[in-house]
């Protein structure tokens, strides 16, 4: 991970996964987290009609690192950024697929799981990042079943395990081989003192409601269940022999696929071309996005730019400029610096957040995407939501800085809810406005299910609907303020010390505690499968990947796959 501003190691990211480890400067662009189908090392996607099969066959000479070897399907940050870019393109560049068949090209393995030797020898930084990633793909999958009908079936050929298995449960429907050998297992604590990190637990226990008793035996057995028995305990949805496998992968294929509507005609796809992203010293520059590093004092600056031209005005235009509609452009721009943040520096923790153009533009955008039934501005519309969920599940201090000339209106004001504070140039000889729109109202819930007006006034939900009593309407910053849209207001004479002395003060804590603090001050109100699965990952990766019996010289990382037996201090804590 990165060690100085002039030598820092991009370990993970590398852009040819052959190329040892290199070390590179931010002058460097190598640290993209893009791909394309064209450039896959690891799935081979491929649509026919409405169906689509996405088959993990993971080259194990391909790692981002050369000190592993993704052994059985196992998993690297490079081979699940290929199924995020997959998933997506799915949504976007083939709307007619209606069911997603995930299955693996070995023979008798569907997926190891995450690579073992990759977590026992990585920072803890990046395990923490690496799940976090991880998770954000399966909940996407699951977004995509539930906000566009998309189905999808996990056809397990062979063993899954570990993060294998977690990423079938996130699939609508599971069909498991019955070979005699083949089963689901959870096989982290037995085998390597830690939990199963893409959401396993909680999905078998709030997602498929198995019962108590059984999650206990199944999760604490290496070995796995397979068979009968696999589907009494509702492990999987179904069983076939290898006889019948393709037939009953393509039953159930569509199946699935004839309980929904397609979204739209092949012929109506809108592509993902690679981001443009250039570096200027300690600058990320994007067509309408600037991220500007001020490593000295361990903080960094958000600059989103509005075009001077409002767009698209209708579905049918917006479907016409597809990645070049600014909005969709901006946001995929916003989601891709997010992800650069969280590998690459690691030591920046606190971010400011500016939104420069014309406020009224963004509403005339917001009534497009709140109002539209048009499938391409509806995938705009659920990226949005989960970039804006992406940006809130991230471990940095986020403050919106709302001055002359900024626009935080609509979808904006929304990055701004989602900041954990405000700060708000309130004077009357200096013209500064906020904006409401009908997108305050669902069209963006948070992970808790609410939306963000609603989880920022929750003791008081007539507070949150005087705001949306202003919706189609840009504002006075003093309103703003009164309305209860900013955390602190100065004027123009304690404006400059204010925000200096907030980023400070906030730059001097530490960030373990901050990230702790920020994780259970953010998703206030109702648990949800998501919450749940966001805390306990925070929770029990903060903890036991720091513990000796994981990671210590004798840990059961450390031991794994050598003649070496862990050693385990048994007392409880």
């Amino acid at each position: 991970m990165p060690k100085s501003h002039q030598d820092r190691e991009l370990y993970f990211l590398l852009p040819n996964p052959k190329i040892p480890a290199v070390t590179a400067t931010l002058e460097d662009p190598s640290f993209s987290l893009q791909t394309h189908p064209d450039r896959y090392r690891h799935f081979r996607l491929s649509c026919e009609g409405d169906l689509a099969r996405l088959e993990m066959a993971v080259d194990p000479n391909a790692g981002l690192r050369p000190d592993h070897e993704l052994k059985l399907n196992s998993y690297d940050l490079g081979v699940d950024i290929e199924l995020a870019d997959a998933i997506q393109r799915i949504r976007f560049e083939h709307p007619e697929v209606r069911t997603v068949v995930v299955t693996g090209a070995l023979d008798r393995v569907f997926c190891a799981g995450a690579n073992i030797p990759m977590l026992a020898t990585s920072t803890h930084a990046f395990k923490v990042n690496f799940c976090k990633f991880t998770n954000e793909t399966r909940l996407g999958i699951e977004d995509a079943s539930a906000a566009s009908g998309v189905r999808f079936l996990a056809a397990l050929n062979g063993t899954a395990s570990g993060g294998g298995y977690e990423l079938a449960l996130a699939c609508d429907k599971i069909l498991l081989v019955d070979d005699r050998s083949s089963t689901v297992s959870f096989p982290e604590l037995p085998l390597l003192g830690v939990l199963p990190g893409t959401g396993g637990l909680t999905r078998i226990a709030d997602k498929r409601k198995i019962r108590r008793d059984r999650n206990d035996v199944f999760s604490t057995l290496a070995e796995g269940i397979k068979g009968k028995r696999a589907v009494e305990w509702d492990l999987v949805d179904r069983i076939a022999p290898l006889s019948r496998w393709d037939a009953s992968v393509q039953e159930m294929a569509r199946e699935l696929a004839d309980e929904v509507q397609p979204r739209a005609a092949a012929d109506q796809g809108v592509a993902l071309p690679d981001l443009t992203v250039n570096t200027k010293g300690d600058r990320l520059e994007y067509e309408h996005l600037t991220l500007e590093l001020q490593r000295d004092a361990r903080t960094a600056a958000f600059t989103l730019r509005l075009p001077k031209d409002g767009g698209p005005r209708t579905a049918e235009e917006a479907h016409s400029r597809g990645c070049d509609w600014w909005i969709f452009a901006l946001f995929r721009e916003l989601d891709h610096a997010l992800c650069h943040m969280r590998f690459n520096e690691p030591s920046i923790g606190t971010l400011t957040l500016r939104v420069e153009g014309d406020p009224q533009l963004v509403l005339t955008t917001d009534e497009l995407i709140s109002s539209s039934s048009h499938w391409f501005v509806a995938e705009v519309r659920h990226f949005i939501k989960r970039v804006l969920k992406r940006f809130e599940n991230t471990a940095r201090s986020f403050y919106a800085v709302v001055d002359r000339g900024t626009a935080f209106c609509g979808t904006f004001l929304e990055l701004a809810l989602a900041c954990d504070r405000t700060y708000l140039l309130n004077d009357s000889e200096v013209p500064v406005f906020m904006g409401v729109s009908s997108v305050h109202d669902g069209t963006y819930p948070m992970a808790n299910g609410l939306t963000r007006l609603e989880t920022r006034f929750l003791a008081d939900h007539k507070a949150g609907r005087r705001v949306l009593e202003h919706a189609g309407r840009v504002i006075e910053a003093q309103t703003a303020d009164e309305l209860g849209l900013a955390t602190f207001a100065p004027d123009e004479i304690d404006w400059e010390d204010e925000l200096r002395l907030a980023l400070e003060e906030r730059t001097s804590f530490s960030p373990d505690a901050l990230t702790g603090m920020e994780s259970n001050l953010r998703f206030a109100g109702p648990e949800t499968l998501e919450t749940k699965i966001f805390g306990r990952l925070s929770a029990w990766q903060n903890w036991i990947f720091q513990r000796p019996n994981a990671v210590g010289p004798r840990g059961a990382l450390q031991a794994y796959g050598t003649p070496q037996r862990a050693e385990f201090n048994y007392d409880r804590t």
